[in-house]
């Protein structure tokens, strides 16, 4: 139901709006005065009192003082300043002044503001006070406020000296003060001095006049006293007699002009008398009984309880409000100051209105309108004003006060009754902190130790209180549970009633406060602040009383005066229906809606109960005033217009504004006092209208009941009436009971990191800026779920939206607080509207991760709401996803996709898809869902979706492969590799097909599922399998990947031997390359091997593979290309011959391979090196580590030659020769690896015999021809100079002897030389021929012999030119002599033998 038709216009009603930050109590900062007074002996106690200030610019959108208010309480020696903003967060904002032995008066606190400061004025019983305080605008610099929290003008009032002499006055004794009077006032003058006005003691007006702070200068001391001369001049108003205490002023009020300043005191004796401050005289003096209708009773009495306020206006002057006191009745009479001549003035009277309640606490004029508070005998406060320029007939227009909590608490027999006075006591907006501190100092009976608590710790508290309490009279050990249930109830009721009591205290109003500028009216309690928030008419004339309703204006209700008379009869009977109704039938109705029971029946028993309980006759009243009701259907259609928000809210936003501008209005009624009294306000709408909907439902159904007959309106009006009024009032009901229970719902608080985390997983839907989301509480106490809403999201764009409609700027636009709060309320109450376009509380709710309370709040709504019924089930579904229900949570999300397109929320929840498979809404939705699932953590939930969202995209390819690529990556990811399989091979589409299955061998070789992999039959799929594991294999690190090992049991699960062979004989070379450690050459060692195995199961013809190309081959995909030391890029040739590896080339490579690791294991720090090592190096790096049988081994192999390994085990004797101990020891180790065939055990040897017995073996173990062995050997031994052993000369010189004189005589080894030469020509003689391999000596049959005489003619050179000594000499002729025998036998031999062949 929308509002249409005719709107009721604006009453003229005000509902009292308690508010106060939550915080366990005010953080008073304490600062002691002490003047050295000392203290009046008998001195009046005064009463407490309060006041406040509003800033000039408070009226101003863009003035850092707009909305801000400083107020304050007295209260004996003690006044407390508090400032306060409904914009943003006020520091040390709170300060506490105590003036020692003085009592400060209760009117005696003024506050000014100058350019740069703010200046306070305080007066005490005996001292005047002025405190200078920077002004907001020069501590901030500039007018716009772009943060939330900021400091108060309090801040550094500490280094304030509050003794300063000029700043702080003590009145003299003589003449001292009125003991009797508290009036005072002060002021500013116009140079910026200080001025005080207090009654005297002795009648007149006692002024003290301070020097401006900034200047030095002497105190003005004087006193205004009326003369005889005076007197004369003075009209008749001024009374005979003397100065005395009848003139005692009772109440004081200055009008500031430009140079003076007019002082009225309305005094003791009745009369208003006017002074000039300047001239220091007495330009007026009125007697106030001549406008009171009867004043001899008055005219020889004392006046007591006058009051005087003042209201300038340019455009209207001063007026004075004067309220005059009587038994049992009151008076305000308005005078408009006249000025008559110079110096002589008149009061002109606008108007006089009269107030049957007898206590005025305080009242308030402006150039309209009187605001006044009263308390009446029963201690309830009353609030009212009036328009006196046009006032009807003296009719004072209402101010609904805030009521005090209920004074009891039903506690139903199903519940507990500690629970639920808790949640009394602590339901946000119902007590104070105070009330709890105060309540809990009785329990603890004087204790004070709870000083500053925070919320919860005072909710400890609470209970321990109380339980304690309960065990204290606990008398037996055992008792019933029934006498448990009631003693609880007992003290709990008891703790409660304290709290009222304080709270009824607290309550008190102390002062009224009207802001001119920007009309907003405020009420200074005792323990709090309220505000006066205009009352929409529908609650106006439901929470009026009768006598209100009877003369209510009719035009105001409708323009037809016939509609207005039947809304008034209407309302009267809704009246008799809420007051007929007891607690035990309101309770059942708010039960009913809890347990979604309906409320047409539950009206239905209420008015069986009221029909039943009928003892005074109320429902023969209601019947009687429906007589009077022309039209009960539209009557009843209206009141239901009037309180439906079903409407669309506007969305139009004006981005032109400066960001400056954007900034300060985005803090504007973000305080915690603003959220408060706009949630209040809220609250209150709900309470009233909610009972309201009960009444007219009860209405109606006794109409129903009592049929045609007595129906007016026909049978036609009863059939709309339950057909469609019933319905209307129904959802209105449970719409308002929504808001109510949102009003009272407190929020939970939730850790940051859950909050984030949160957050996170929201960011998905893409709704809005998760920013926007983040909770900012505006106090540490208690706090609704609609207070987060309206602080955290619904206040910017209110307060956007309501000032982009205006046609103004800024800078020109002035605040009107009763209409700014209205329609922030307004569109609040919109946004909250169940039945509305908004969604955004609901939405808000998630994004402050308050899911219980929303999981709450959407079971209210399930049953009756047929509005975003999709998007509530997305809630829904989104809370049993927190709260653990992923099944349930999946059936919502099912259910909503039906809806998709439909509603706002869901087209705002699908907006930021872009995905390019998503064709359809309900396929965008199901992405946007299937994210969150992810984001989340629940592939089952993720499968089961995208499996549902299949079935229904039967013809969308995009849609398919992207849903199948989901299943797959989700059944990975679970280990379901059978399914993810499965899923892979369904993809219609080939590159999604092919990433799923390269992930799929990622995924599967990295959890070492390598069975799994292998046994997957791959149907068309086995060469892409295979190329994306080579891929793989040749793009990752070789030693935590086993791509190659993979490969090769792929190939050989499908014997495809020659392609394993291959892949092992690649894997080897990579390693041989890229890892070069024991283990990277433990495993080439195993890879060759492998790969020769692979090659032996194939037949012989085939038994080869082509070697891997090196190089490129082996780059990693994506790679930089390589470039060369002059910064080029490397060419790349483009053509690699193919080299074709047989089963003995792999033998060949095992075999180097196999030698490698044993180098390395035997000394790991040549692993690098050896790594990649050709055949010839290793043959180097072996004999340098004395593996001497390797090298040798490997020599024969790959056909190298031996001469290096003679050559370095030549080399090692020698250092064993000449090495010493430190030698022989580590020489073990590599003789040890290379053992001999035979062992010496006939006495112990050492490590230089068996090195030489090493190398004695090895030259017979690999004979060379003409002993190129032992040769290379004597070389290596006689260029390092060490002696031949025997065994090496013998077995030299009898292979080749020539050989051997050659190197003695390179070597210099003359006579070494010289004994050969004569020992081989006496073997060719005959002596010893064997010992040179001769096996015939010199004769006439034997063989040809030789002698070297090259080498023989070098040595007898050399000899002959030795420097002659004896040995060379004998050397030489002994040479020459053994020639010339040898010669002489050579002939005749030779002549032997050419006799003997001759004779043959």
């Amino acid at each position: 139901m929308q509002r249409t038709g005719v709107k009721m216009a604006a009453a003229s009603s005000f509902t009292e709006i308690s508010c106060w930050d939550r915080d366990t109590v005010t953080k008073w900062r304490e600062f002691v005065i002490n003047t050295g007074v000392p203290p009046i002996p008998g001195g009046l106690k005064h009463p407490d009192g309060a006041g406040g200030f509003f800033y000039e610019q408070s009226s101003q959108l863009l003035s850092c003082t707009r909305n801000r208010i400083i107020h304050w309480t007295t209260s004996g020696d003690t006044l407390q300043l508090l400032e306060v903003s409904l914009d943003v967060h006020l520091l040390y904002n709170a300060i506490q002044l105590k003036v020692v032995n003085c009592n400060i008066l209760p009117g005696g606190v003024r506050i000014y503001e100058t350019q740069n400061n703010v200046i306070i004025l305080f007066v005490t019983n005996q001292t005047v006070h002025r405190l200078v305080l920077p002004h907001p605008f020069r501590m901030y610099r500039s007018d716009l406020i772009t943060e939330s929290t900021v400091q108060s003008i309090f801040t550094d009032i500490g280094k304030w000296n509050f003794r300063d002499p000029t700043n702080c006055y003590v009145i003299q004794a003589v003449p001292g003060l009125a003991p009797t009077s508290t009036a005072s006032e002060a002021w500013l003058g116009s140079d910026g001095e200080a001025i005080f006005a207090l009654p005297s003691a002795t009648g007149g007006i006692f002024i003290i006049q301070m020097p401006p702070f900034d200047v030095y200068g002497m105190f003005t001391i004087f006193e205004l006293r009326t003369s005889a001369v005076m007197e004369r001049l003075l009209s008749t108003w001024v009374p005979r007699g003397d100065q005395g205490p009848s003139d005692l002023p009772i109440s004081i009020a200055v009008h500031c002009l430009e140079y003076d300043a007019f002082i009225f005191a309305l005094c003791q004796d009745h009369r208003l008398r006017m002074w000039s401050y300047k001239d220091q005289i007495c330009l007026m003096t009125v007697d106030m009984l001549e406008f009171m209708p009867v004043n001899k009773d008055l005219r020889n009495t004392v006046a007591v309880g006058h009051k005087l306020r003042l209201s300038f206006s340019p455009s209207t002057g001063l007026y004075l409000g004067i309220y005059l006191h009587a038994t049992k009745r009151g008076q305000f009479c308005i005078f408009q100051l006249v000025s008559v001549e110079k110096n002589r003035y008149s009061l002109d009277r606008i108007s006089t209105l009269f107030s049957s309640q007898e206590r005025l606490i305080d009242f308030r004029i402006t150039s309209t309108d009187i605001w006044a508070v009263w308390q009446d005998d029963e201690s309830q406060t009353i609030i009212k004003y009036i328009n006196f320029e046009h006032s009807n007939a003296g009719r004072w227009n209402q101010v609904f006060a805030q009521p005090l909590p209920e004074e009891e608490v039903n506690v139903g027999d199903d519940q507990d009754p500690r629970e639920t006075y808790l949640e009394r006591l602590f339901s946000p907006g119902r007590f104070t902190s105070t009330a709890f501190l105060k309540a809990l100092k009785i329990f603890h009976r004087g204790d004070d130790r709870i000083l500053e608590p925070s919320w919860d710790a005072l909710r400890k508290e609470v209970i321990r209180a109380v339980e304690s309490e309960i065990q204290g009279n606990v008398t037996e050990y055992e008792f019933s549970q029934e006498e448990f249930r009631q003693l609880q109830v007992q003290f709990w009721s008891k703790f409660y009633a304290c709290c009222l009591q304080y709270q009824e205290s607290l309550s008190y109003p102390l002062a009224i406060l009207v802001n001119p500028d920007n009309n907003m009216v405020c009420v200074l309690k005792k323990g709090f602040l309220t505000f006066l928030v205009p009352c929409a008419l529908v609650d106006h004339l439901y929470l009026s009383s009768d006598e209100y309703l009877l003369v209510e204006d009719d035009s105001v209700i409708s323009e037809d005066p016939d509609t207005a008379q039947d809304i008034l009869s209407l309302v009267q009977c809704l009246r008799l229906i809420n007051e007929a109704i007891s607690m035990e039938m309101a309770f059942l109705m708010e039960s009913a809606l809890w347990q979604l029971q309906s409320p047409e029946k539950t009206a239905e028993k209420i008015l069986n109960e009221l029909l039943a309980n009928d003892t005074e006759n109320v429902i023969e009243d209601i019947q009687n005033k429906l007589q009077d009701v022309r039209n009960l259907v539209s009557a009843l259609n209206i009141l239901l217009r009037e309180m439906c928000y079903e409407m669309e809210l506007e969305r139009n936003t004006n981005p032109d504004q400066p960001l400056s501008v954007r900034l300060n209005l985005s803090h504007m009624y973000g305080s915690g006092l603003a959220v408060s009294a706009v949630c209040q306000s809220v609250y209150w709408i709900a309470v009233t209208r909610f009972q309201m909907c009960r009444d007219i439902l009860v209405l109606v159904q006794f109409v129903l009941r009592l049929g045609d007959p007595a129906f007016p309106g026909g049978s036609e009006q009863l059939f709309q009436l339950q057909q469609d009024t019933v319905q209307q009032a129904s959802r209105l009901l449970w719409s308002y009971y929504l808001v109510l229970w949102t009003s009272q719902c407190e929020t939970s608080n939730v850790p940051v990191d859950t909050l984030e985390s949160n957050l996170q997983h929201l960011s998905v839907l893409e709704l809005s800026d998760s920013s926007a989301f983040i909770p900012q509480k505006t106090t540490s106490g208690p706090q609704t779920v609609v207070e987060l809403f309206f602080q955290n999201v619904a206040r910017k764009q209110i307060i956007s939206q309501l000032f982009s409609q205006t046609g103004a700027t800024p800078e020109q636009m002035t605040l009107n607080f009763p209409e700014v709060i209205t329609a922030v309320i307004s569109y609040l109450m919109q946004h909250l509207w169940p039945t509305g376009s908004s969604f955004l509380f609901p939405e808000s709710l998630m994004g402050c991760c308050q899911y219980s309370q929303l999981q709450e709040y959407l079971r209210l709504l399930q049953p009756w709401c047929d509005v975003n019924m999709g998007s509530c089930s997305f809630m829904m579904g989104q809370c049993n996803l927190v709260m653990g229900e992923g099944h349930k949570a999946l059936e919502r999300f099912c259910e909503v996709a039906s809806v998709v397109g439909k509603e706002d929320f869901l087209d705002k929840l699908i907006r930021g898809e872009e995905d390019e498979a998503a064709s359809t809404p309900r396929m965008q939705y199901y992405n946007k869902v299937l994210r969150l699932l992810e984001d989340m953590g629940l592939p089952e939930l993720v499968i089961q979706l995208a499996s549902i969202a299949i079935s229904e995209t039967a013809n969308d390819g995009k849609s398919q492969a992207a849903l199948r690529t989901r299943i797959f990556k989700h059944h990975l990811d679970l280990g379901h590799n059978n399914e993810a399989y499965e899923a892979l091979t369904q993809n219609p589409d080939p590159s999604r097909q092919l990433d799923c299955l390269r992930q799929l061998v990622v995924v599967l070789c990295e959890r070492s599922q390598l069975q799994d992999l292998v046994d997957f039959p791959y149907v068309g799929l086995h060469d892409e399998v295979v190329g994306i594991i080579e891929s793989r294999a040749r793009a990752v690190d070789l030693m935590t990947h086993n791509y190659y090992e993979l490969l090769y049991a792929f190939h050989i699960n499908r014997h495809n031997y020659r392609k394993a062979g291959t892949i092992m004989f690649e894997y080897g070379m990579r390693l041989g390359t890229e890892v070069r450690t024991v283990r990277g050459l433990q495993k080439q060692v195993n890879c060759y091997l492998a790969a020769i195995n692979c090659l032996r199961l194939i037949r012989p013809e085939y038994a080869w593979i082509v070697k891997p190309a090196s190089g490129a081959g082996f780059e990693r995909p994506g790679a930089s290309p390589k470039r060369t030391h002059d910064g080029e890029y490397a060419t790349v040739p483009v053509n690699r011959q193919v080299e074709i590896l047989e089963l003995k080339d792999l033998e060949k490579e095992y075999m180097l391979c196999r030698t490698r690791m044993t180098l390395a294991q035997h000394d790991p720090s040549t692993a690098a090196i050896a790594g990649t090592a050709s055949a010839t190096e290793m043959v180097s790096l072996l004999v340098q580590a004395g593996r001497f049988d390797s090298a040798l081994g490997l020599c024969q192999i790959f056909k190298l030659p031996l001469k290096p390994v003679f050559e370095g085990l030549a080399y090692k004797c020698i250092g064993l020769q000449f090495g010493g101990e430190a030698a022989e020891t580590s020489a073990w180790d590599w003789l040890a690896s290379n053992p001999l065939s035979s062992i010496i055990t006939t006495k112990e040897t050492s490590a230089t015999d068996e090195a030489w017995r090493l190398l004695s073996s090895y030259l017979d173990k690999y004979p060379s021809q003409n002993a190129q062995h032992h040769c290379c050997v004597i070389k290596k031994l006689l260029s390092h100079g060490v002696p031949l052993p025997n065994w090496l000369v013998n077995d030299y010189k009898q292979v080749n002897a020539a050989g051997l004189l050659r190197l003695y005589l390179n070597f210099d080894l003359l006579e070494e030389a010289t004994e050969l030469v004569v020992e081989y020509v006496d073997a060719l003689l005959g002596k010893g021929h064997q010992y040179f391999g001769i096996e015939k000596p010199l004769s006439a049959v034997a063989s040809v012999v030789w002698l070297p005489y090259t080498a023989i003619d070098q040595l007898l050179q050399a000899l002959g030119e030795t420097p002659p000594n004896g040995r060379s000499d004998q050397l030489r002729q002994k040479l020459l002599n053994k020639l010339e025998d040898y010669h002489s036998q050579v002939r005749q031999a030779t002549e032997d033998f050419t006799y003997h062949r001759r004779r043959l």
